[in-house]
């Protein structure tokens, strides 16, 4: 009998809830299980909602449990992830998380 999971975020870098001093190139996020990313995204708000990830999310080092997306140049501040994702096995996953940029 097989056994289904679904692709719950494992870690993210930068990670949940912390405090960097430079600001990311890119949101890292790794999953218990490979993502889909014909039907995943991950969207990067500001504090005032304004998107500041720029360009399509894709899987990253040839690991289909790794799903990245670049970033524009962020200031200081507090930033929300939000990912929905569907996993090889078609279950859908979803959540957000923040991180703050000190400078």
């Amino acid at each position: 009998m097989p056994a289904y999971a679904h692709a719950f975020l494992d870690s993210a870098q930068p990670r949940v809830g912390s405090t960097i001093s430079a600001p990311p190139p890119e949101v890292l996020l790794t999953f218990t299980q490979g993502v889909e990313p014909d039907f995943s995204r991950i969207e990067v708000q500001d504090a005032s909602g304004a998107r500041v990830d720029d360009g399509a999310p894709h899987t990253a080092g040839g690991d289909p449990a790794k799903f990245a997306v670049p970033l524009k140049k962020l200031s200081a501040g507090i930033y929300t992830v939000i990912w929905h994702v569907t996993s090889v096995d078609t279950h859908k996953t979803q959540g957000k998380f923040q991180f703050t940029v000190a400078q």
